[in-house]
């Protein structure tokens, strides 16, 4: 049966309408018309009472978005690994995400999940290890082939202190299990953590370091551990090129070094970079910007390098992620809205049509367009705070939270 989505502020890529409504059928967006053209076609059926195998669905004057599309996430790694001792289900854990995920505007997710090396602490991060990697990534193959919620994808973020991974990556790009691949460095002293004081107290909380002692012996190593050759990532640039797989680099904290994986890797994607010359320069470049969303909300990084507002205003970043708190994405796209940094539909392209296109599914996910899979989101505006209220993915309702309607005003 069709649907008819009616009486909604549509947001397009570039504009916003009213007084026009929306055909679905199969899973797509069939049309998008004046809702007279409707009205008419209704009034034409001679029992008036509207057009045959219609649906139709009042959306109440809310915005209408189209599905978010979360291209940097390790959420899942807390939901199958809440504490160090604490090993979920897989699966269970899985849908457990989706729920949450969904009720916050996320209907196509990249699992960013970690092929890293740790020293410290590292039944924490187990959930991290290759064998648990593996039994996840497996999962998600086939998960969207199974009873599921939204459209899950594996983003391998490979840390290149990892030399052991590579022939396990390897095989997992030729196999088609990887969606995007990142480059990521977190040793101390540059990129993310150039900062060693903030990075210190990053590291008393996260690994249970506690004495100066310790911690000069944890950098020392850092410094010093087996690293990915340049030829190692040539050939996994190459791999993810030859198959079609969208690169990034991660936490870019020069222009030098922009320059450098530009030209040697061809990577597409720059996530988090570290200042506001690196995000002009990577933008100017055609690359896409990632920032996190929890940036916006926080009013800066917590790790003090790029504030993702004011890259946002000055025109260098284009795509938002949750990176670690899913609720970010929506409150980040209403809050640059209201506070003037961009138009509406910009802040909601940040989520929806630009990691579309930075991972090369905008032919049919991204923005309710004519042709577009009907990933669709209804949101309310609750005292000031934007809420999903209903979400539907492939022109089907998976979400509808109800509000006390005396409250819920969209504008």
């Amino acid at each position: 049966m069709k649907k008819c989505f009616f009486n909604g502020m549509l947001i397009l890529p570039d504009k916003l309408l009213c007084g026009y409504a929306m055909i679905v059928q199969d899973g797509i967006i069939q049309k998008i018309c004046p809702e007279l053209e409707v009205r008419s076609a209704g009034r034409a059926n001679p029992e008036n009472r509207g057009i045959p195998d219609m649906e139709y669905i009042d959306l109440r004057g809310r915005y209408v978005l189209p599905g978010f599309i979360d291209i940097h996430s390790d959420y899942i790694e807390g939901i199958i690994q809440p504490r160090p001792s604490s090993m979920m289900d897989f699966e269970s854990s899985i849908y457990e995400a989706e729920r949450h995920l969904i009720s916050h505007g996320i209907t196509t997710i990249y699992h960013s999940l970690s092929l890293v090396k740790e020293k410290y602490d590292f039944e924490r991060l187990s959930v991290r290890n290759r064998e648990n990697v593996d039994r996840l990534v497996k999962i998600l193959k086939v998960f969207d082939h199974q009873a599921h919620l939204i459209h899950n994808r594996f983003h391998a973020r490979y840390e290149l202190d990892n030399p052991e991974l590579f022939e396990y990556l390897e095989g997992l790009l030729k196999e088609g299990y990887v969606q995007e691949l990142s480059f990521m460095d977190h040793t101390p002293g540059q990129g993310q953590y150039r900062d060693l004081e903030i990075y210190t107290d990053s590291l008393k909380q996260w690994k249970g370091i506690k004495s100066d002692e310790e911690f000069e012996r944890f950098i020392e190593e850092s410094r010093n551990k087996p690293m990915v050759t340049h030829e190692m990532l040539l050939k996994l640039a190459g791999l993810a090129a030859e198959m079609g797989i969208p690169l990034a680099s991660h936490d870019d904290d020069s222009t030098g070094k922009l320059d450098f994986i530009e030209k040697e890797y061809k990577v597409n994607i720059s996530e988090f970079p570290i200042t506001m010359e690196v995000a002009k320069k990577a933008h100017d470049d055609g690359l896409w910007v990632v920032a996190g969303a929890p940036n916006v909300m926080l009013g800066g990084s917590h790790a003090g390098n790029l504030n993702a507002e004011e890259a946002i205003r000055a025109g260098h970043v284009d795509i938002l992620c949750s990176d670690y708190y899913p609720p970010a994405m929506l409150q980040a796209v209403f809050r640059l809205w209201k506070n003037g940094a961009v138009k509406l539909f910009d802040a909601v392209k940040m989520v929806s049509l630009n990691p579309a296109k930075a991972v090369k599914i905008d032919e049919e996910y991204g923005s309710l367009e004519e042709g577009k899979r009907a990933d669709i989101l209804v949101v309310n505006v609750i005292e000031g705070h934007p809420s999903v209220e209903r979400c539907y993915v492939d022109g089907e309702m998976v979400l509808q939270f109800q509000y006390d309607r005396r409250k819920g005003v969209a504008c």
